[in-house]
């Protein structure tokens, strides 16, 4: 992350890492995605969330709702597309991986990686 995404996410790693101590925090993971330019390696998703065309549906019109991501990309490079359409590319890409290797097949797949902390 860089700019105010690395601020963010600094501040929730500093946050964990102060509750680590509370017995709660047994019970408590922090699960990291990635943004709609990158995805992890097939290697490293601990997690996968299957979507639905529906649910697919719903993160586009959240990333909608998102102000930052209403007026074009702002470290776009040169890939034109819009955010949204990065994500379930992306999104869509690693559903066909998990096809692929003889899962099941859906529209969309989010990957996480836990963060050990």
């Amino acid at each position: 992350p860089h700019g105010t995404h690395k601020v963010c996410l600094d501040a929730i790693f500093e946050a964990v890492k102060a509750l680590k101590p509370k017995s709660f925090m047994d019970e408590c993971w922090l699960w990291l995605y990635r943004g709609a330019w990158q995805e992890w390696g097939i290697d490293e998703v601990e997690m996968a969330v299957p979507m639905s065309p529906d649910q697919v549906l719903a993160k586009r019109h959240g990333i909608f709702k998102h102000q930052s991501q209403k007026d074009g990309v702002v470290f776009q490079g040169t890939d034109a597309r819009e955010f949204w359409q990065r994500a379930e590319d992306r999104n869509a890409e690693t559903a066909q991986v998990y096809q692929q290797m003889g899962l099941a097949s859906y529209a969309a797949m989010e990957a996480f990686v836990r963060w050990e902390y």
